[in-house]
């Protein structure tokens, strides 16, 4: 069985929507498969010029609208490098991004494609003060769901929520699987240590989305009581000038750093305290798992896919989105318990290797893609049992 991974853009760091794919091939490729990777370079730029038809809605009542034309463009381009470049044939296609399965579809419409649903681009660009809920956007960018609903052979996204998300713009969510991210352990390598201040961290792109300025409030209120603490910023975005600025009137920038982008943030998390991301929306939220796979304590918010990973008060503390007292208040327990902290952060640690491990994940996807045919590897069978023990007693 020849398989293709597809993706949209090159992978560019772990956490991201695309990270944990090379790490899936290489473990597919070393039992046997036969397995390439795909991915449109952010170079290609209105190159495509073929014309876009859908099946359940007709795209072009809303044509003259500046993000919807940059999707459609998109698309046109991924047509057109996939064109130029793959000249072989497949027995299956894994998509990671609904403009790579539609265009792998059509120009493959005898090969059975598959897709990884990562995130909600629309709730992202709401979030974000870019489009308003309810507008053309909005409204484009759902109909696709129910275009890939018809076009492709199988759906799965990384967990519950945003599986019953999906379920307000397709037909018939049951055929919408749920197959939670997994993480090459031998990445993260907990590391014991002492911190005469409790170092809280977060990592992700500063886009409004991510509810940093309620972090930044949050810790506001912690100096003001007198609690201790320092806080590590590691991502670049469009609002890093107004955080920095924010910290800045709130009286917290001495106690704040900002890293800027990092490619590899899981070498640097093992040596802080708490992981805390107050995000307003998360489809899964991979850095939870890969903080927890640090053996960092875990704050989230009750929103996504994070609850199914954090059971509040068992594995980590969970605040309601844009409440500034409650995380601060959930972070000041943890930083006058350390206690309490580590017997969180343990907690998490367990649950990540158990339900989060990368083989977990090759396991239930070798199963998918067998459900298309017989695979040509007999290494195929190799990975029930594997892997119990990866990434080998870091703790």
């Amino acid at each position: 069985m020849k398989i293709l991974q597809a993706l949209f853009f090159p992978p560019e760091q772990p956490g991201g929507v695309s990270s944990m794919v090379p790490y899936i091939q290489e473990r597919f490729i070393k039992k046997g498969w036969d397995m390439e990777l795909f991915s449109l370079p952010k170079r290609i730029r209105s190159k495509g010029t073929e014309d876009v038809e859908f099946h359940t809605f007709d795209w072009k009542q809303y044509a003259g609208n500046p993000i919807i034309d940059k999707y459609i463009q998109t698309y046109k381009d991924y047509i057109w490098w996939t064109k130029l470049r793959l000249k072989g044939s497949y027995d299956l296609i894994h998509a990671h991004h609904p403009i790579a399965a539609l265009a792998m579809k059509r120009i493959f419409p005898d090969t059975p494609v598959m897709i990884t649903i990562h995130s909600s681009y629309e709730k992202e660009l709401m979030l974000n003060g870019r489009i308003q809920e309810g507008g053309p956007e909005e409204k484009f960018l759902t109909s696709i769901y129910g275009e890939l609903e018809y076009s492709l052979d199988r759906i799965i996204t990384a967990s519950h929520a945003f599986r019953m998300y999906l379920g307000n713009y397709m037909e018939d969510c049951s055929r919408v699987e749920v197959i939670p991210n997994g993480f090459d352990q031998r990445r993260f390598r907990p590391y014991s240590h002492e911190n005469a201040v409790t170092q809280l961290i977060s990592v992700c792109r500063l886009v409004p989305a991510k509810g940093l300025d309620t972090l930044l409030e949050a810790c506001a209120r912690l100096k003001k009581k007198g609690v201790p603490f320092v806080l590590h910023l590691i991502g670049d975005g469009p609002i890093r000038e107004e955080l920095e600025q924010m910290a800045v009137d709130l009286g917290i920038y001495e106690d704040t750093i900002f890293y800027g982008y990092m490619l590899h943030p899981e070498e640097f998390m093992p040596f802080f305290d708490i992981f805390v991301l107050p995000s307003r929306a998360e489809a899964f939220g991979s850095v939870f798992a890969e903080a927890a796979l640090c053996l960092l304590a875990l704050v989230g918010t009750q929103v996504g896919g994070i609850p199914e990973q954090i059971e509040d008060g068992r594995n980590g503390l969970l605040v309601p989105s844009g409440d500034s007292e409650a995380l601060a208040d959930a972070l000041e327990t943890l930083i006058e318990d350390p206690g309490y902290r580590y017997e969180l952060a343990r907690a998490a640690w367990e649950k990540a290797k158990k339900s989060y491990s990368l083989t977990r994940v090759i396991q239930q996807l070798a199963a998918v893609y067998r459900s298309f045919g017989t695979a040509a590897a007999d290494g195929a069978e190799e990975f029930e049992g594997e892997g119990e023990n990866e990434g080998g007693g870091g703790v």
